[in-house]
């Protein structure tokens, strides 16, 4: 199956029209559909990903996987996009700060992105599994402490378990003191979230993370980031952090939400272990659905459509692991050849890691509430009505509620009085007390803090 498909030198190409549109609640509710019209043309086809901007989605594995493997015609740089420097992609397009070049390994090629990517994945490689796995545990123990005492059993997992989840375990993995870690968790959700100004205050709390690890380097990801071979200014630094941060919480939220919704259907085969879930989530809800956009540097022909020079090529990974194509293959197929975690010299470099996250965050959920049930069948879920990721808006569960568990009071000592033979003296009275002026309230810890007072029992 992984033949290169027929990319050749175009002959005269015909102008798009009707484009299928790939936003929106009804593509939300049923991408699969889509997929389905487009394949009936091809390997490719022009589809609108936000209005007014129009891309070549390929979604079939063969050419997906043929032009991850081939950057030499197929690079990643978004300042090449023709519709960009032409004026023609609206300036507030919330295609833009999902393609718009930024200066770090994703949007890199050749020696640039070579030096970048290498800093990263040794970095990455120094991340001691058992360590990942425990920082994974203890962050799954405190979320599901947060919420399992609800007197109605009831929860909502995207919102209180999968989205946060990811965040702490990178706020640990990065080094972040609490102050620190509050703020950066913050930015992300920010971002996620379309909130004003998170850009900046994920920025800020990252160059501060920077300069605190000039100053005192740590045994975390961010030093030996900074202190690799590659030599990385702390500008390149910071927009490395923020590739990690982006590209791995939100594909991460997805895949935890819905392998936990799948193992938790009443259509799920008992005694099927997490790992089964969690490929199945992978092959047939590709978390990160269509994105990792290429930019030819020749006019190509892909089946009968031809590309030109420097026009956006999409990824479709939702459509190329659920090509029927693949069907009569599967199994011959490793478990791991789909294109969830991309291919090639831009694929995702902690792969195994996440998938380690992801089994290690179910698997915590359904030991801590064996009876844990969806409120909810699978198949009636909503999704996020977004082109790039697949993930549930909500994923409402009931469980038994766990008893609050008080943190016993301890006595206070009192004064011993040495015993004497004569009746101790009155002591003075006292001066009147002034008026104290009350202090000012704490601001409210944020989540880092919060977790981590709590592994420390305060």
């Amino acid at each position: 199956m992984q033949q290169p498909p027929d990319i050749k030198e175009p002959p005269p190409g015909c102008p798009a029209h009707g484009n299928i549109q790939l936003y929106g609640p009804r593509f939300g509710s049923d991408p699969d559909s889509h997929y389905e019209q487009l394949r009936a043309l091809g390997p490719s086809a022009p589809v609108d990903i936000a209005p007014g901007v129009q891309v070549e989605l390929v979604t079939s594995y063969d050419a997906a996987l043929y032009i991850l493997q081939n950057p030499a015609s197929f690079v990643r740089d978004s300042r090449r996009w023709n519709a960009l420097n032409e004026g023609r992609i609206p300036e507030d397009s919330p295609a833009l700060p999902m393609m718009g070049y930024r200066p770090n390994a994703l949007f890199s090629d050749g020696a640039a992105h070579a030096r970048l990517r290498q800093a990263v994945t040794d970095s990455l490689a120094g991340v001691n599994e058992l360590q990942l796995v425990r920082q994974t545990q203890q962050s799954a123990d405190y979320l599901i402490s947060q919420f399992s005492t609800d007197r109605l059993g009831q929860a909502e997992l995207m919102a209180d378990y999968a989205r946060p989840l990811p965040l702490l375990v990178f706020s640990d993995l990065f080094g972040c003191p609490p102050d620190i870690g509050d703020r950066v968790i913050m930015g992300i959700s920010g971002i996620f979230d379309g909130t004003p100004e998170a850009d900046q205050v994920l920025g800020s709390a990252l160059s501060e993370l920077i300069a605190l690890k000039r100053r005192r380097p740590g045994q975390d990801l961010t030093t030996r980031l900074m202190e690799h071979s590659a030599q990385l200014t702390d500008e390149e630094v910071l927009h490395q952090l923020v590739t990690m941060l982006s590209g791995g919480t939100a594909p991460l939220t997805a895949t935890i939400g819905t392998s936990s919704a799948l193992i938790l259907d009443d259509d799920w085969q008992p005694g099927l272990p997490v790992e089964d879930a969690v490929t199945r989530v992978l092959w047939n809800y590709a978390p990160i659905a269509n994105y990792a956009a290429h930019y030819p540097t020749h006019d190509v022909e892909l089946g009968d459509r031809t590309i030109k020079a420097n026009d956006p090529v999409l990824i479709s990974f939702a459509a190329a692991n659920t090509d029927p194509r693949l069907a009569e293959h599967r199994e011959q197929l490793s478990a791991k050849a789909h294109l969830a975690f991309g291919a090639g010299p831009h694929a995702c470099p902690a792969r195994d890691a996440a998938f380690m996250i992801a089994v290690t965050a179910v698997e915590s959920l359904l030991n801590r509430l064996p009876d844990i049930e969806v409120r909810v069948p699978f198949k009636d879920l909503s999704w996020v009505p977004a082109p790039w990721s697949r993930s549930l808006v909500s994923l409402p569960v009931r469980f038994t509620p766990r008893p609050v568990t008080p943190m016993p009071s301890q006595p206070q000592p009192q004064p011993r009085v040495p015993e004497t033979a004569a009746s101790p003296a009155p002591p003075a009275p006292a001066p009147a007390p002034r008026p104290a002026t009350p202090p000012a309230p704490k601001p409210k810890a944020g989540l880092f803090s919060r977790f981590l007072a709590w592994t420390r029992g305060e």
